[in-house]
């Protein structure tokens, strides 16, 4: 179908039965009631659960949607939306809020693409990663809102500066021919993240989150990794340097899903800005350390792109229905791209699902792991690869597949233990063994934020 059929047949699809909604600035009060609300509209199919709180004690709340909310099924992708992680950019907050309703309104309707969406997806929607940050810029109003009040956190802290900085350590490891995945997070990072951040980082080690999108404000554009040039460690904050991720065509492919979806941000000039297609490489447009898309990418399974999705950061409530309706099919869209490339299950020889198997792609230095029950999801674009599944213990296996453009294709692996030699033949092959073992240290180097993200 034609690039620009797709957000048309889908809006149609959307458009029948949609309901009248509120389209109102939310204190953190109201966002609170309109969460419940939605629980208690569809309490079937949703969830509402805290990962923390703010500063001044806020809870960060998520409201979950899945036919068994609270429990991952098996080869059921995870998703996420984070919305309003700097308080000022208040767009995000409000359109998550509109998604939520939507999606409840639309699952008690009948609708067949929604309904098929929250059955087969498990969906997290965080209104507001920064509610102190919020109510700081919602006493100014979108009136006198100053262009960074109420930007940071209650302690000050820009939320999307304030994640360990992997990248300095990938890039590092890239020079000795290291990962750039999972890479382990310093010793001492707790101390220096804030209570926000914190709760985030725990939150996504504790789901195996496949995509996400986090929203902003400030430019309209999709945005997606890397977003700290590795040029970044010698030269000023503000050299641009396209810097992709070995996923880059898919990450292109994923931002062009929302951006073309979008009434007017495929169009490439916004807010004074010209992005060919609506998207850009992060460290192409400006390099930001320690951003929260970059992070989850190096420490998870997860693909996150920034959206960034008005000029105006606090916009007036009388533009916040032409907004929903300008976003409500890309957001819906965008959900559905965690459902391409591969999945399965790693077991072993018993059909036991192997935790923490590593997958691995032919020609893609990036790998992601199964999760606690064996589960893997590995976003991928058409194609034929040769996969290989392996776990400690285990022989390694490799299959090739192919990946068509409407599904994902189901590749399992049933892996064998490894044989234990005796010591004896150990002990006659050691000569030829040569165990290797590197162990570096990196410290990350302090770096200057950037003025957007």
């Amino acid at each position: 179908m034609a690039r620009w059929l797709r957000p048309l047949v889908g809006a149609l699809l959307l458009l029948e039965g949609a309901a009248a909604l509120s389209f109102l600035h939310h204190r953190y009060e109201e966002l609170v009631q309109a969460l419940f609300r939605v629980q208690s509209q569809c309490p079937y199919v949703t969830r509402i659960y805290s990962i923390g709180r703010s500063v001044e004690g806020r809870h960060l709340y998520v409201l979950e949607f899945s036919d068994y909310p609270g429990i991952h099924e098996p080869l059921e992708p995870e998703f996420k939306y984070v919305g309003n992680m700097h308080g000022n950019e208040v767009l995000g907050r409000e359109l998550l809020l509109q998604l939520s309703e939507f999606l409840c309104e639309e699952y008690r309707r009948g609708n067949e693409r929604i309904t098929r969406l929250i059955h087969d997806t498990r969906i997290h929607i965080m209104p507001s990663m920064n509610p102190d940050g919020y109510e700081v810029a919602a006493k100014q109003g979108p009136d006198s809102n100053g262009y960074l009040t109420g930007r940071n956190n209650a302690n000050g802290v820009d939320l999307n500066r304030n994640f360990p900085d992997l990248n300095t350590l990938m890039y590092y490891s890239r020079e000795i021919s290291g990962p750039n995945h999972h890479i382990p997070l310093p010793d001492n990072w707790k101390s220096q993240v804030e209570p926000e951040t914190l709760a985030v980082i725990q939150w996504i080690s504790s789901y195996n989150f496949v995509l996400s999108a986090n929203l902003h404000g400030g430019a309209v554009v999709a945005n997606y990794p890397y977003d700290k040039s590795q040029d970044q460690r010698f030269r000023s904050h503000r050299r641009t340097v396209n810097t992709p991720t070995p996923d880059d065509k898919l990450f292109q492919k994923l931002a062009k899903t929302y951006s073309y979806a979008h009434s007017w941000m495929h169009r490439g000039w916004n807010c004074g800005d010209y992005f060919a297609d609506g998207i850009t490489n992060g460290a192409s447009w400006y390099s930001l350390s320690k951003g929260m898309q970059d992070f989850n990418y190096l420490y998870t399974n997860c693909f996150e792109i920034t959206l960034e999705l008005s000029c105006n950061k606090f916009p007036p409530e009388e533009d916040l229905e032409r907004q929903w309706m300008a976003n409500r099919e890309a957001l819906v869209a965008f959900i559905e791209e965690v459902h391409q490339g591969i999945k399965g299950m790693v077991s072993d020889e018993n059909n036991n699902g192997i935790a923490g198997a590593v997958i691995s792609v032919q020609g893609i230095s990036h790998d992601i792991t199964s999760g606690d029950m064996g589960d893997y999801f590995r976003l991928l674009l058409p194609g034929t690869y040769t996969v290989t599944a392996s776990a400690e213990g285990y022989q390694p296996l490799t299959v090739t597949t192919t990946v068509g453009p409407a599904a994902p294709s189901l590749v399992n692996f049933q892996l064998k233990q490894e044989v234990v030699r005796k010591p004896a033949e150990r002990k006659a092959s050691g000569t030829r063994m040569n165990n290797k073992a590197l162990q570096k240290k990196v410290v990350p180097r302090a770096t200057r934020r950037g003025t957007q993200r």
